[in-house]
């Protein structure tokens, strides 16, 4: 299994623009806060939203191959479960349809990380502090606001046990304990 200084480094190698780093660093947050509230391997769930994106500079203009590079990346470094997740969270082109609490997780946690993200660049001072939940759900009925934040794929959370006020608690806390990573 791979190390958090080993999937950074990777993060690193194939991740040269800011956002999309800055994109999975809030993805492993959530990933790690989600795992806790759900009793599940925190350090696990945290690489994988690390690493899910390795290959999205890559294949940006070609989504049906998104998360195939990632795969040949990590192939052998982390467990099959990890595998799986990474081409779950592609399924509309992968065919890998999410079944396990691993893989939803990641799908949830992926799309509401622009969510909390775009609600936090809309207050005055542009902190993730001044972000609460009601703001969050608010945010979330205005299908205008963040137009391509998934948000099917957001309610993803009710299918592995976690409605979707507790999710939107669950995320937030965890970007606000690395706002600084996040310049917000």
């Amino acid at each position: 299994m791979l190390t958090r200084d080993e999937a950074l480094k990777l993060v690193n190698e194939h991740l040269k623009d800011d956002k999309l780093v800055k994109h999975v660093l809030a993805v492993e947050a959530i990933m790690r806060n989600l795992a806790k509230h759900l009793g599940e391997d925190e350090e696990l769930w945290g690489i994988l939203g690390l690493v899910h994106d390795l290959d999205y500079q890559e294949t940006i203009d070609s989504p049906e191959i998104h998360a195939t590079k990632t795969v040949e990346y990590i192939q052998g470094l982390v467990p099959e479960d990890v595998i799986n997740a990474v081409k779950a969270h592609n399924y509309e082109y992968t065919n890998v349809q999410p079944q396990t609490r691993l893989e939803k997780g990641l799908i949830c946690s992926d799309a509401v990380s622009g969510l909390v993200i775009a609600a936090a660049l809309v207050m005055p001072t542009k902190k993730l502090e001044q972000v609460r939940v009601e703001t969050l759900k608010k945010k979330f009925k205005d299908k205008t606001f963040a137009a391509a934040t998934g948000r099917d794929r957001i309610r993803v959370c009710e299918e592995i046990g976690v409605p979707l006020t507790d999710f939107f608690r669950i995320s937030l806390e965890a970007l606000q304990k690395i706002s600084n990573d996040l310049d917000l």
